[in-house]
């Protein structure tokens, strides 16, 4: 069975991993593509084999990803995506010390670019494939209670219809898929 429990970040050195520009590219590489080797992601993110190592080995070190042995040999080493990884929940900015809050506002600020940019691809995508292409703007009103329950809910839907990419059907395709929610009621 799979491990349900979100992945926390709590500790600030693993969120400072995990904002790093080039890991973020891995990361996501990953996701979409499945298992890689660093000499994969050097050539495909423009880096030095050395540099892609180094930065795969602090992914690991805070449990993002982890090596397939079966498939690595070796200097050849496969990385695949941590299966509790996939619900990564971070720590507000009230859980931070405040010399750590700047890390998380910039690994905010570095998702929404990527969700910018994803956003303004959207129509041209969904002239092109509306079969694979759907959006939704909603509004609601709910209590604290209600609303971490919609949140809680929608997270273990994704994760009931999300495959990783090694264990993908074949006719399963990689999706980007966001939710964001902020308050109505403020200027």
């Amino acid at each position: 069975m799979k491990d349900e429990r979100p992945f926390t970040v709590e500790d600030p050195a693993r969120l400072k991993a995990l904002a790093h520009p080039m890991r973020r590219l891995m990361l996501r590489h990953l996701n979409r593509h499945g298992p890689a080797t660093s000499t994969t992601l050097g050539e495909l993110l423009g880096a030095k084999t050395g540099t892609t190592s180094y930065h795969l080995r602090q992914l690991e070190k805070y449990g993002f990803i982890e090596e397939i042995p079966e498939r690595s040999t070796g200097r050849e080493r496969w990385w695949r995506r941590v299966e509790a990884a996939r619900d990564i929940r971070l720590p507000t900015p009230g859980q931070l010390p405040p010399e750590d809050r700047p890390v998380l506002a910039e690994y905010h600020r570095m998702g929404m670019e990527e969700d910018r940019e994803l956003f303004e691809r959207f129509p041209e995508a969904y002239d092109r494939d509306p079969e694979w292409v759907k959006g939704s703007r909603g509004f609601g009103r709910m209590t604290k209670a209600e609303f971490d329950a919609f949140f809680e809910a929608y997270i273990a839907l994704l994760m009931k219809y999300s495959h990783p990419a090694e264990d993908a059907p074949p006719d399963a395709r990689p999706l980007h898929i966001r939710l964001f929610a902020l308050p109505a009621d403020e200027a």
